[in-house]
């Protein structure tokens, strides 16, 4: 067992001081090193004390990735305040939501963000990162690079108040700890089997899991970190190449979206060996890797585990793999005992590790007391097991669709459906029916210059689905709304059936 009792700000110091010219990442080309950002970070530190932001208060980053981003997240890490990381995108009742829950002591934008914060709290002051002169700028205000020479927070304290991506409803606020933070790193290396020398391509926003688990690989590994502002399927691979990666990552449709772009040299000759990630869909799994040239590490995970709970590092296809060494997994019934081999049940997460599990979510009690029972996460989440202990991922309790005696996973039918050429990605959701518990409704974006019908569809999907599975409903729609990880925003998705395209329905005689 690994030992993270040191979190994972005393990995930057020693980095730092043995190898302070070493570049801890690229961002869009341009070189942090380990000795600038540790400078950097110590300058945050002394900033936010001079602000009278003390042990546990809140601050909240609405901010793109940058160097400077970066440091912020380690400087407050050494203040012992608490990060609360805000998409760039939120607006709204949804932002005002975020901040008058946490209820930051300080908060930090960009040029076009911190008007935003302002109009949506102004109970805590606003500073700008990458402003024009004459703006209350951070940049400006780090100037002192000297130790910052306190204590830092036991380990299990909280580090971050991670909002979950709200596809079916209000997020909630995850408490990462220290410690949690340092396991998610620890679990990347895993996961994706990093060596020195590897350069680790990354589009994810630190605002979220997928870019924030990312900070402490090269603590713990060398390797190098390559980010660009945002995932472009059309510009993916040219970027890789550009950034001499050695690793991309995926989640949610990345993988899909990828698939659909047109045939290109770059699809052998970008460079990288290993795509790792959750949430390849079985039917993709093989034909990325042999279109692309990679292999294709699967894993499991959430937010409230430390980000990855299981990792498939012995090639099983469709599996997400076995328990982390700090984990341990059950797959529990509606009559909570175990369920057999080759049976569905909900994921249901222990550690013998104190402190890999999260304490709870923020001000939400309720929502606590039903993941958190009996020192386990219960995730909401279904799994199987095959023969040899290998865990198979079936979606979210959620998404699954009740009726005409059936339960129907939404993972399931979205996965099918997005094998159609004609699509471009896909979604399914259960609407009101007139007969049994719900109906299906499918939601589909086409490919450029393509063309098909609901009808279609349909009869294209009656040949891969049970009938039962078949969506009695299709909408052909335009872009879908999504999360920072590029997962589909499925509250946001119509439940009227007025004006769709509806399946016939044979009469029952």
């Amino acid at each position: 067992m690994i030992d993270t009792t040191d979190g994972f700000v005393p990995l930057l110091a020693l980095r730092a001081a043995s190898a302070p010219d070493r570049v801890f990442a690229r961002i869009e080309g341009k070189p942090l090193t380990f000795g600038r950002l540790w400078a950097r970070s110590e300058a945050v530190a002394h900033w936010l004390r001079r602000e009278g932001v003390l042990t546990g208060d809140r601050v909240a980053l609405m901010i793109p990735n940058s160097a400077d981003a970066i440091a912020l997240l380690f400087g407050i890490a050494k203040a012992g305040a608490v990060w609360v990381p805000i998409n760039v995108q939120q607006k709204g009742d949804g932002l005002s939501y975020l901040l008058e829950q946490t209820c930051p002591s300080l908060m930090v934008g960009d040029a076009e963000t911190s008007t935003t914060l302002s109009a949506a709290y102004s109970s805590a002051p606003v500073w700008t990162l990458g402003a024009a002169i004459g703006a209350r700028r951070v940049e400006d205000a780090l100037h002192d690079e000297t130790c910052f020479d306190e204590r830092l927070p036991p380990v299990d304290e909280p580090y971050a108040i991670m909002y979950t991506s709200g596809t079916t409803g209000r997020p909630k606020g995850v408490l990462v700890s220290h410690r949690m933070l340092r396991l998610s790193g620890e679990g990347v290396r895993q996961v994706s089997a990093a060596a020195a020398g590897d350069v680790m391509f990354m589009w994810e926003p630190l605002f979220h899991i997928g870019g924030r688990q990312m900070l402490v690989l090269p603590l713990v590994e060398d390797v190098t970190l390559a980010l660009v502002p945002r995932f472009s399927a059309s510009r993916f691979w040219q970027e890789v190449k550009d950034a001499g990666a050695s690793h991309i990552h995926y989640l949610g449709g990345i993988l899909q979206l990828l698939l659909k772009q047109p045939d290109s040299p770059l699809d052998r000759t970008h460079g990288a060996r290993i795509a790792w990630g959750g949430g390849c869909p079985r039917e993709i799994w093989r034909a990325f890797e042999e279109r692309f040239g990679v292999v294709i590490r699967e894993c499991y995970g959430m937010t409230e585990a430390s980000s990855i709970t299981t990792c498939n590092d012995r090639k099983v296809l469709g599996s997400v793999g076995r328990p982390m060494p700090w984990f341990d997994v059950e797959l529990l019934g509606q009559d909570g005992r175990a369920v057999a081999r080759g049976e569905r049940g909900e994921i249901v997460v222990r550690t013998n590790l104190p402190g890999a599990l999260t304490r709870g979510y923020y001000r939400n009690p309720e929502a606590t007391a039903k993941a958190l029972r009996d020192g386990a996460l219960y995730t909401g989440d279904i799994g199987s097991l095959d023969a040899e202990g290998n865990m198979i991922f079936h979606g979210r309790m959620t998404d699954n669709v009740g009726g005409k005696g059936e339960n129907v996973s939404a993972y399931e039918i979205a996965s099918a459906a997005a094998q159609h050429p004609a699509l471009e990605d896909c979604a399914m959701i259960g609407v009101r029916s007139d007969v049994g518990e719900q109906d299906i409704k499918l939601f589909a974006t086409l490919r450029p210059g393509a063309a098909l019908s609901p009808a279609e569809l349909s009869a294209w999907l009656a040949d891969r689905l049970a009938s039962y599975q078949n969506p009695r409903y299709i909408e052909i729609t335009g872009a879908f709304e999504r999360t920072p990880s590029q997962r589909i925003m499925k509250h946001r998705l119509s439940s009227d059936t007025s004006t769709c395209w509806q399946r016939p329905q044979h009469r029952q005689t």
